[in-house]
């Protein structure tokens, strides 16, 4: 989905381009978290302006995707939703029986944030499967 080759299409390249203006911001923030750039935050509010800060890439990159979608031939849109909605489904669907494994079966707690990563490989793993609109 991110080749930039002859055959790409300018709604494909519009992803791509939006794809690393939100990701690029994502990994400096993660980045410097893991380095430990915001660990002398002590008020709430900063660390929910560092909480917002960090999502806002992840929300515009679901925008890019639905972006793409939009400004995609029929047949792009249709296998691309495919593959959303049936990632989607299988992210809840593994985070569902994680979080019920939490509750009741005493699994290690995992920060919700990981749906979006999940999600990411969920549709990695189902699109080389889902290459028609039917």
């Amino acid at each position: 989905m991110l080749a930039l080759g002859k055959s790409t299409t300018p709604a494909h390249r519009r992803y791509v381009v939006r794809t690393m203006a939100f990701m690029v911001p994502y990994m400096a923030i993660n980045i410097a978290a893991i380095f430990g750039a915001f660990d002398d935050i002590a008020s709430k509010p900063a660390a929910w302006l560092l909480a917002l800060a960090v999502s806002a890439p992840v929300v515009g990159q679901i925008w890019a995707t639905l972006s793409l979608m939009r400004d995609s031939d029929e047949f792009v849109r249709a296998v691309t939703a495919k593959q959303f909605i049936i990632a989607s489904g299988l992210a809840m669907a593994i985070a569902s029986v994680w979080g019920f494994g939490e509750s009741y079966a005493d699994a290690y707690h995992l920060p919700a944030w990981l749906i979006y990563p999940l999600f990411w490989g969920c549709f990695g793993l189902v699109s080389p499967f889902v290459r028609s609109s039917n």
